[in-house]
């Protein structure tokens, strides 16, 4: 992957008195991840008067200088590749796509190609010149839905900074296993499964997660629900659902994905168990405009395989 330098220096206001070193550089560095930054300041690229500091929980004294000098990963040697996509909005700052179910994000080993990024290569090549090629949040390769794309520096800044702030709105379907009796709200930390390299877990060293989630529609043994993130958390809707025993429908990790309850018609066992992904989709997204400040929102039905499954609940599994 190419890397790009990345150089910057700011001064701290006197208001960031006690503040932790790693939120502050995040506060004046907003179109870098926090993860990205604290990753910098492990790796010596940040100086705080001039001395190198390396743990993000020292406590500032306010008016010191801050300086990055690190490398950016970004979006040159990925190649442009022609990839239908499903263009929601656009404008000369932003794209808004609705992913498909199967199509991976971001290329890595195992995935080199045939992912959202070629596609958006092939669509816009100036991505190339930003870091993700211009993608703020991202979505598991098996759930479908919205996502937004930046197509400048600045707009990419901008949403990073929205995203950081938890300004977006982000409002999820799924179908769950299990029949909720009332929706609510999980505030579990979220981190590295301490077994499997592929998983997360509610872990007490985890980040902050909070989902909170309605009922759309209840059945003898499954639950249709809408959910909302406050954090963005990775695989976050599928761990959390899975902690309250309420597991997704095809989840093949954190779920039964073979998994039909007894008594079962036959109709209903194929539906469940050749449903081959996660039942999650991202139905609707806002934003403030990064350069017009307009309050934009948007909204797609889920694709035809859900709303199967969802039918065939819906004849075969009603409340009895």
């Amino acid at each position: 992957m190419e890397k790009q330098e990345f150089k910057q220096s700011f001064t701290a206001d006197k208001s960031d008195f006690g503040q932790r070193f790693d939120q502050t550089v995040a506060k004046y560095c907003t179109e870098v991840s926090r993860s990205k930054l604290q990753d910098w300041i492990k790796k010596g690229c940040v100086k705080l008067n001039g001395e190198v500091i390396t743990k993000a929980r020292v406590k500032l004294m306010g008016d010191e200088t801050i300086e990055i000098d690190a490398e950016l990963e970004i979006a040159g040697e990925w190649q442009p590749q022609d990839i239908p996509l499903d263009v929601v909005f656009q404008d000369e700052h932003i794209l808004v796509i609705n992913k498909p179910a199967g199509l991976v994000v971001h290329p890595a080993p195992g995935n080199k190609d045939g992912t959202l990024v070629n596609a958006l290569l092939h669509l816009d090549l100036d991505l190339k010149h930003l870091p993700r090629a211009g993608i703020i949040h991202r979505l598991d390769k098996e759930t479908s839905g919205l996502l937004i794309v930046a197509r400048t520096l600045e707009a990419h800044t901008h949403l990073v900074a929205q995203l950081q702030e938890r300004a977006f709105e982000r409002e999820y379907q799924c179908i769950c296993h299990g029949q909720m009796v009332s929706g609510g709200s999980i505030d579990e930390p979220i981190g590295r499964h301490p077994q499997s390299r592929i998983k997360m877990a509610v872990t007490t060293s985890g980040k902050e997660a909070i989902t909170h989630f309605r009922l759309r529609e209840k059945f003898n043994d499954f639950t249709h629900l809408k959910v909302n993130l406050e954090t963005g958390r990775t695989h976050q809707i599928r761990v959390h659902m899975a902690h309250l025993h309420y597991p997704l429908v095809g989840d093949p990790t954190y779920g039964r994905a073979n998994y039909a309850p007894s008594g079962s018609s036959d109709r209903l066992k194929q539906a469940v168990r050749g449903f081959k992904r996660q039942a999650l989709h991202a139905r609707k997204l806002g934003v403030m405009h990064p350069v017009t400040q307009e309050s934009l929102s948007w909204e797609v039905a889920p694709p035809e395989d859900y709303t199967e499954l969802l039918k065939v609940l819906q004849q075969e599994n009603p409340i009895s």
